[in-house]
């Protein structure tokens, strides 16, 4: 909800002293020579929030449109804000801070840090309806950048069921099985969130929208993924074989995904590989 007019010269003033204080490094990104900034650039800030560089510059300039709260909950990831400097974000452009629910949604600092420090493993952070909230440079390069502010652009069930070009990158005899593992660990986390608005919009919009969700959510199978085996099919390093290690936080609405290799594998070589090259395939795992 509004509560104000959006304070833009304070807005923007704290945007620039925020992006300040972050090295590129800090956020998984390389420093770089000739930097003239001490932080990060107002691109980079862009490209970890997914939204336009345009759209962030103007906000920093105090111009622009009201920022929505999933833009503000974008660039709050994306600045690493801690608890109160988030509420101060969304007070400053007019918003009430995030409660209940919904402040499940903001990753903890350290967490961030946590995935920087694993340069070698894929690693990402997602709520428990399947928002992708925060990945680190492996993870991107193996299964692309999916942080976007869209309401379900970055959720993995939406793109499942929705998104040709995903499943593309899984092998298709377990199709039928990726999708059975999304429907039952979504059933769980519904059941969790009893009357939630954003469990129910998106459960709705996955009905109008596949047949074949429907027809899953029907069985009203229940399943919480922790661990699963799953394949990825990378344009580049070619087929890579990962065990989903699945760590919950204690309230079960994130939860940090490890992809690690499999003992016997030659995993570790193709992740070294695709470490080197760094390019994105533009998917997300199958299995959470």
């Amino acid at each position: 909800m509004t509560t104000a007019r959006p304070d833009r010269p304070e807005l923007a003033d704290f945007l620039r002293r925020s992006r300040d204080r972050i090295r590129p490094q800090d956020a998984g990104l390389p420093a770089g020579p000739r930097r003239r900034t001490p932080g990060l650039r107002r691109e980079e800030v862009a490209q970890l929030a997914g939204m336009s560089a345009d759209y962030y510059i103007r906000l920093e300039q105090a111009r622009g449109p009201q920022p929505s709260p999933q833009m503000l909950a974008s660039l709050a990831r994306a600045l690493r804000l801690d608890t109160d400097e988030r509420d101060h974000l969304y007070l400053l452009a007019g918003h009430r801070p995030p409660a209940g629910r919904t402040a499940g949604d903001h990753v903890a600092p350290g967490l961030l840090h946590l995935l920087d420090q694993l340069p070698a493993t894929p690693a990402q952070v997602l709520s428990d309806l399947g928002d992708v909230l925060a990945q680190n440079a492996m993870a991107r390069a193996l299964l692309g950048g999916v942080c976007t502010v869209s309401e379900h652009g970055r959720n993995v069930v939406w793109r499942w069921f929705t998104d040709p070009a995903v499943r593309a990158a899984y092998p298709p005899e377990e199709h039928e099985h990726y999708g059975r593992l999304h429907a039952a660990d979504l059933r769980a986390a519904v059941g969790r969130r009893a009357g939630d608005p954003a469990a129910t919009r998106l459960v709705d919009r996955l009905r109008d929208a596949s047949d074949e969700f429907c027809s899953l959510w029907e069985r009203h199978e229940v399943a919480v993924r922790r661990r699963t085996r799953m394949r990825v099919l990378h344009a580049v390093v070619g087929p890579v074989d990962l065990d989903c290690q699945v760590l919950l936080s204690p309230d079960c609405d994130q939860r940090l995904i490890l992809l690690t290799p499999p003992p016997g594998t030659d995993t570790p070589d193709r992740l070294a590989l695709l470490g080197a090259v760094g390019t994105p395939q533009f998917a997300e795992p199958a299995a959470r």
